[in-house]
């Protein structure tokens, strides 16, 4: 089972993300607790050195399984269905500007707020045909450089766009690139499905992408989830990826992260995770 944190590269507005600020010496604790990975949330590449950050990461010896881009909604408010031509135009540059880092990375591009919200006074029909027509410009410019894309289904609270796997697998269908996945979070699920575990089967091998959070958005082992039963469901299905912790930073940001990865560690001792 690999494990990997969430480590947002700048200071940002998101709150469910535990590491932020220095990022070096992040990357030396993620890596001194025993994670395999970390998982990058950059909201714009050009304010990365992307050598320093491969040489940093790589010294470490950790693996970036994926790029969360969700701050450039949360600090732009760039959005893939704004009623504004020129934001949805941006948005869709922002995606495809992380294709060369993901590249080079061997990450997967995570879709999640970047979605954004239906506007007033504009259809939900509307929203989710600038959704397919964005991905498919996405997609397309991702695959010539062999990068995955990973669509998120976040909470009704979030978005009124793609709550459930089932909303998530129609949204991929219509897209219809191979390229294009789902990106699939405990705590979203929690609220959203009836069966965590269920949805897990129906999506199958378009699991591109694993995040876990209790269900108080509190680390894994700080609420009520089963994670023995979620994950050895995952890796029932032949699940290769990471697991990713994204979750708040309580009781602070270090404990978080510590607490996760020992409950997780220890689960997978138990059930044999693999």
């Amino acid at each position: 089972m690999k494990l990997s944190i969430v480590l947002s590269t700048h200071d940002a507005q998101f709150q469910a993300v535990a590491l932020k600020g220095d990022f070096e010496s992040n990357i030396v604790k993620i890596a001194g607790w025993g994670y395999d990975g970390v998982e990058l949330a950059i909201r714009d590449p050009k304010l990365v050195d992307v050598e320093q950050l491969e040489s940093v990461v790589s010294a470490n010896r950790l693996a970036v399984p994926a790029i969360g881009t969700g701050q450039a909604w949360g600090e732009e408010k760039l959005s893939f269905t704004s009623d504004d031509p020129a934001v949805r135009a941006a948005a869709i540059e922002r995606i495809k500007s992380h294709v060369p880092l993901a590249s080079r990375l061997r990450a997967i591009v995570i879709i999640g707020l970047l979605r954004g919200i239906t506007p007033d006074g504009q259809s939900h029909q509307q929203s989710m045909d600038y959704l397919v027509e964005a991905l498919q410009s996405c997609c397309l410019t991702a695959a010539e450089q062999d990068v995955r894309l990973a669509l998120e289904p976040l909470n009704r609270y979030e978005t009124d766009l793609v709550h459930t796997v089932a909303d998530g697998l129609d949204l991929v269908e219509r897209i219809g690139a191979e390229n294009m996945g789902l990106l699939l979070d405990t705590f979203h699920m929690n609220i959203e499905e009836p069966s965590i575990e269920e949805s897990i089967r129906i999506c199958g091998d378009r699991i591109f992408h694993f995040h876990v959070a209790d269900s108080n958005r509190w680390h894994p082992g700080a609420g009520h989830l089963d994670f023995g039963s979620i994950l050895a469901t995952l890796y029932g299905l032949g699940y290769k990826g990471f697991v990713s912790g994204e979750f708040m930073p309580l009781p602070d940001a270090d404990s978080s992260a510590e607490y996760g990865i020992t409950y997780l560690r220890k689960l997978q001792q138990e059930h044999k995770l693999r």
